[in-house]
């Protein structure tokens, strides 16, 4: 944050040096602002659209098809089908200049929404075997139409922007179906950041349930990263009144679920970093009176230093191994990465703070601190420079982290905020391709 003034007044010295017809970073913005007040209905309302009609990972095909013809009503070039159903724009200024990515994610999750919002969600699917509800109770409907209010904004002055714009839309952000590769991973596969029009940096915002309308950033480790866990104990199925004639997964499933918990509280040294280890899923048998064969375990673990990540990897398998064996049964451990830390470039994180800055309003850009959540939108940052920051959307008058998490059916968005990210995108794009 103390690069500010610094950044502030050479954003002046080259405003002063621009040559005779060209629009500095500020009059560009201030040429966007009416577009920026005209497109918050528009926002809100497509937040709503998609929020009613939630699909989940690589199956967002009516959310791909509301932004790719959105996009082509601003005449730019649209790419469909990336990643499965992921969407692609390109806007191209009428000025040479660099070429600046915007992402956003456009998948739900398979959690049942309650009754209340007047466009609440109805959808149910099949999610690994079970009939689940669907919602978008992440906030990434907020994230699709935050970009394309951004998108039509900075549409409205193409011929003055020095440089292109690639909008990504990016489907399975929170893991794609089984058996099917997906999310930022599959979307650099297919090319996004590769071409004559490959960016050379990247942008993404999450909105977080903190105090309504506020911008925040954490330069370097921002959010974890996030391995995906899965144990199968394999024992011996037998009648539940006589435990003796086999041997309970189930019984020392628990055990094993407890014992993970003292790999963080007890085994590693968590002044260094941060670290997390849950279980989100169990299943085995079908009966009460009968101990099954097999109980399934599905988890993950989180953490922000390398080093870390692999001693717990190695603890884990070692603690559930042993227990397994001294219980008379076998295990199998799966760790699968899912997302490595989400890295802000410090020097780009300093450089863009005033757009941030700019976009909140006075006094309500802060600093965060770290955040145990995970986002694949680390992979882009693996290949390009990257900055990902947060909005707050909660009720007026609720504090930092109040309210119901990411994740929880009862996750609330305040729509009032959402201009907010929609200024913060256009301030970047147009401040990063003005430099």
């Amino acid at each position: 944050m103390s690069r500010l003034p610094c950044l502030c007044h050479a954003a002046i010295f080259l405003s002063a040096v621009l040559a005779p017809g060209v629009l500095s970073a500020g009059d560009l913005k201030t040429q966007i602002e009416p577009a920026l007040d005209g497109v918050a209905a528009k926002v809100i309302a497509w937040r709503r659209n998609i929020h009613e009609h939630p699909e989940l990972g690589n199956r967002e095909v009516r959310t791909a098809k509301l932004v790719a013809d959105h996009l082509r009503t601003l005449d730019m070039e649209v790419r469909t089908a990336v990643a499965y159903t992921g969407v692609v724009g390109t806007l191209r200024g009428g000025r040479p200049g660099p070429v600046v990515a915007l992402r956003a994610d456009m998948d739900a999750l398979p959690v049942a929404e309650p009754e209340g919002l007047p466009f609440a969600s109805k959808v149910k699917t099949m999610w690994k075997g079970q009939e689940t509800g669907v919602m978008h109770a992440c906030g990434h409907d907020a994230h699709v139409a935050i970009l394309m209010g951004a998108a039509e904004a900075l549409a409205g002055v193409r011929e003055q922007l020095p440089g292109t714009v690639k909008f990504i839309f990016q489907p399975a952000e929170e893991s794609p179906p089984e058996g099917e590769e997906g999310g930022a991973k599959l979307m650099i596969a297919e090319g996004v950041l590769d071409g004559p029009d490959a960016p050379e940096a990247i942008f993404g915002l999450h909105v977080l349930p903190l105090e309504t309308g506020r911008l925040y950033v954490k330069p370097e480790g921002a959010m974890a990263a996030a391995d995906e866990l899965a144990i199968t104990i394999r024992g011996q199925q037998t009648h539940a009144s006589m435990p003796w004639r086999g041997v309970d997964p189930i019984t020392i499933a628990a055990q094993i679920l407890l014992a993970l918990q003292t790999i963080t509280s007890r085994q590693v040294d968590l002044t260094l970093a941060p670290a997390v280890i849950s279980a989100g899923s169990i299943h085995g048998g079908n009966r009460g009176n009968i101990i099954p064969d097999n109980v399934e375990i599905e988890g993950t673990i989180r953490t922000f230093d390398r080093a870390m990540q692999e001693d717990i990897q190695a603890r884990v398998r070692r603690t559930v191994m042993d227990i397994a064996s001294s219980a008379g049964a076998s295990a199998e451990v799966r760790i699968e990465p899912y997302a490595p830390v989400t890295y802000n470039d410090p020097a780009l994180t300093g450089r863009m703070s005033p757009s941030l800055a700019w976009a909140a309003g006075a006094n309500r850009f802060k600093a965060i601190g770290v955040i145990a959540g995970a986002e694949d939108f680390s992979r882009f940052q693996e290949r390009i420079p990257g900055v990902y920051f947060f909005l707050g959307i909660n009720k007026e008058g609720v504090g930092d982290w109040e309210a119901a998490p990411n994740h929880s059916p009862l996750f609330y968005i305040n729509e009032n905020a959402l201009i907010v990210g929609v200024r913060a995108m256009v301030a970047i794009a147009v401040d990063y391709l003005t430099k």
